[in-house]
């Protein structure tokens, strides 16, 4: 990264657009399944159980200043800018509960306490949800990818109502943008 830039800075026009492969088609209808995940806020979350509707954007990792990230990384479509998808919810946090979120969560296989740190640093309203164990990317078959050895989810983003997935975003790109467009979504079909 150059001197003053960060981590939100990107030329999104510089890296690969991912393709739609098909691989989040069958989400939508699907009940999230019932299982617990651990939450950056010191949080056992269940999204089978919540009431209402629920926003779940899912990323492949975050990256942390002062650590590399993997080698080819920009090269990975889709891969690049996990921390401006979390800055973009964080920044329209409150207009996607006054268009009927009741909850908003951001998801990837990272640890626990990497979630912890990034939501720390990001100033996030909201929790990331760790699915270190791969529980959730399994039982959905969320899309992923293998970089250096670990599964990460491909950038999507989940609308479920009372535990069942009304509406998906994938792929996302650039993912600066998805907030917006979950937002527009919530505005056009309220409950």
């Amino acid at each position: 990264m150059a001197a003053g830039q960060t981590f939100q800075d990107v030329d999104w026009s510089a890296l690969p657009v991912p393709e739609d492969d098909g691989a989040a088609a069958h989400l939508a209808g699907h009940s999230l399944p019932d299982l617990e995940l651990p939450a950056s806020n010191g949080a056992a979350v269940n999204l089978a159980r919540l009431a209402g509707r629920t926003v779940v954007f899912a990323y492949p990792m975050t990256g942390t200043p002062g650590v590399a990230l993997p080698d080819g990384w920009d090269g990975i479509p889709g891969a690049r800018g996990c921390t401006p998808h979390a800055c973009a919810f964080r920044d329209l946090h409150r207009e996607l509960g006054d268009a009927g979120a009741a909850f908003v969560f951001g998801l990837s296989t990272q640890t626990e306490s990497e979630q912890r740190e990034a939501a720390a640093r990001l100033h996030l309203p909201f929790a990331l949800l760790s699915d270190a164990s791969l529980s959730l990317t399994r039982a959905l078959n969320l899309p992923s990818m293998e970089v250096d050895g670990k599964t990460m989810i491909k950038r999507l983003a989940l609308i479920a109502r009372d535990g069942v997935i009304e509406h998906v975003f994938y792929p996302v790109f650039p993912p600066d943008r998805n907030a917006g467009d979950v937002l527009a979504w919530l505005r056009a079909h309220p409950v």
